[in-house]
């Protein structure tokens, strides 16, 4: 009943998943709340991410049209497992990148995993001639999945709310105008610590897997410094009216968004 309620609350209608019910009945250990089941996952993520990164950078590539051996630097982004070589060296394996491309690979960035890949790929654009950084994040959602647990609810939160996905683009600092169309141009890419929010989203690697726990007031402590953070975001813009702006927030669930609304008077 309760986790039947957090997802009619969490107001998504479909998400994917590469679990099935056949790979659960194989995997008994990943259906439990905390029982070893590390090594079932880690096989899994460490094939199927890179594989559903390259979905992603397919279109990406397609979308931009340019030949890939014109990408000089990759950026891959993922929370769900880690491998040495990692998701970077496989999917360049993947797409036939060039051996020579520069590859970044960034673990354990969670929500944040988006915003933290645009910031580093427009720095590496800006500082180097030429540059083109594909970037791509992709998770699979197997290194989290569990049974639920009566004492640990906040575990539920996230088994309503996240699905598998990945996502890629292009970045350069210097459009070629006869061959290329930017879609959006990066002004600026920033992060920042929220006070008291220590240990309001945390994940650890264990042998049962990828454990989160999230804390109830993570809307409030979003709301309660989203203006500051927004005004130190747009005053170098001179953007002042909040309702002037496209938004897309990354939510993470309903909750957030309706306190941001709310807060921001949107």
């Amino acid at each position: 009943g309760k986790i039947q309620r957090m997802c009619e609350k969490s107001m998504i209608t479909k998400r994917y998943m590469h679990l099935t019910e056949e790979i659960l009945e194989e995997n008994p250990d990943i259906c439990a709340y905390m029982r070893p089941s590390l090594d079932a996952r880690q096989d899994m993520v460490v094939v199927e991410v890179p594989k559903l990164g390259k979905e992603a950078a397919v279109r990406a590539i397609k979308e931009w049209g340019q030949p890939k051996s014109r990408i000089t630097h990759l950026v891959f982004c993922t929370t769900s497992g880690v491998d040495m070589p990692g998701a970077d060296y496989r999917l360049t394996r993947l797409l036939g990148l060039k051996p020579s491309v520069n590859r970044l690979m960034l673990y354990q960035q969670g929500c944040f995993a988006g915003g933290t890949v645009l910031r580093v790929a427009k720095d590496l654009a800006e500082n180097n001639a030429g540059a083109r950084v594909l970037v791509v994040c992709s998770e699979i959602t197997a290194v989290t999945f569990r049974g639920p647990s009566e004492t640990h609810l906040d575990s539920l939160v996230g088994q309503a709310l996240f699905g598998d996905g990945a996502a890629a683009i292009i970045v350069g600092a210097d459009p070629d105008p006869a061959l290329e169309r930017p879609l959006f141009e990066l002004l600026s890419a920033s992060q920042t610590i929220l006070p008291d929010s220590e240990g309001a989203i945390d994940g650890h690697l264990r042998e049962v897997g990828l454990t989160f726990h999230l804390l109830k007031d993570v809307p409030g402590i979003i709301s309660k410094n989203i203006q500051k953070s927004l005004m130190e975001a747009f005053k170098p813009l001179g953007i002042h009216d909040w309702n002037s702006i496209f938004w897309i927030a990354h939510p993470g669930g309903p909750a957030i968004l309706d306190q941001v609304e709310a807060k921001l008077g949107l």
